[in-house]
């Protein structure tokens, strides 16, 4: 059995995926993984630039950091990915 298929089962469902299903498999996985890995660098990059006493709750000034540090984070993702779509079409 190739690595695109799978055994039938009780449920009824189709022993291979469509490549469109395939693909929207892939498409979640890759969007799941982004995510993780974005959520992941703004913890630890605000975090550490904003978070200078570590306690039960977050103070008004660490709190407003958070926000534009990751405001900015975002914005320099955005920026990043237009330039890299412009240039590769």
């Amino acid at each position: 059995m190739d690595p695109y298929s799978s055994s039938s089962s009780s449920s009824g469902l189709s022993p291979q995926l469509s490549t469109e299903d395939f693909m929207d498999q892939v498409k979640v996985q890759l969007a799941q993984a982004y995510a993780e890995e974005f959520l992941e660098t703004v913890r630890a990059k605000c975090f550490d630039k904003c978070i200078t006493k570590p306690g039960s709750s977050l103070s008004g000034s660490e709190s407003s950091c958070v926000s534009r540090c990751v405001e900015r984070y975002i914005e320099a993702t955005g920026i990043i990915s237009k330039a890299l779509f412009r240039s590769s079409s």
